[in-house]
């Protein structure tokens, strides 16, 4: 049997999958930052189980996380993803989502990329810590605060530090997988 992170433990099968083959994977892809901005955005106070549940839900929402139409949605288009049963229908979060969309292209066009852009905060490279407790592991750190108050310069929504570290982490900007994890000499 595979030593995993303590969150990942007796988990729903998609959640264990997630941990397995996701999370902590170095993403290069601006899709996958796309959909994960919108994903960690989307949990803000609430569990990763409840939008995971849901990610199916958000790829058909989110036109499979095409940032381009989804920063083309209009009005109407928004009051849909509102009355959405197949996503968290939080007002505020699918609008910040449309918004997170234009700002992603903004970013995309000073960086060339937005993976150029997000990755300059962990100097190109994954910082890999040595947890031996989730406990240990914080919420934020200073390159999750200097990306959280960059990206709300810009115009950015739900995009705190805490959330961002999120991010970091599931995009492998970080390695928080615990010592005794499989996954943490994998990177």
């Amino acid at each position: 049997m595979k030593s995993r992170c303590d969150w990942a433990e007796g988990q729903f099968e998609e959640y264990i999958t997630y941990h397995d083959e996701e999370w902590g994977v170095p993403v290069h892809d601006d899709k996958t930052h796309f959909e994960f901005l919108i994903l960690e955005g989307a949990q803000a106070g609430l569990s990763w189980a409840t939008v995971l549940k849901k990610r199916e839900g958000y790829r058909r929402a989110f036109a499979d996380f095409d940032v381009e139409k989804v920063a083309a949605y209009n009005e109407a288009q928004i009051q849909e993803l509102i009355l959405n049963p197949e996503i968290i229908r939080n007002k505020l979060k699918i609008r910040g989502s449309v918004l997170n969309a234009k700002q992603f292209i903004e970013v995309q066009k000073e960086f060339g990329t937005f993976d150029n852009y997000i990755w300059s905060f962990v100097n190109g490279k994954p910082i890999i810590n040595h947890w031996k407790k989730m406990e240990n592991c914080p919420a934020t750190t200073k390159e999750s605060d200097a990306l959280s108050k960059d990206l709300k310069k810009r115009g950015f929504k739900f995009v705190g530090s805490t959330i961002i570290y999120a991010h970091m982490q599931a995009c492998g900007l970080v390695n928080d997988h615990l010592v005794s994890c499989f996954r943490h000499a994998q990177g």
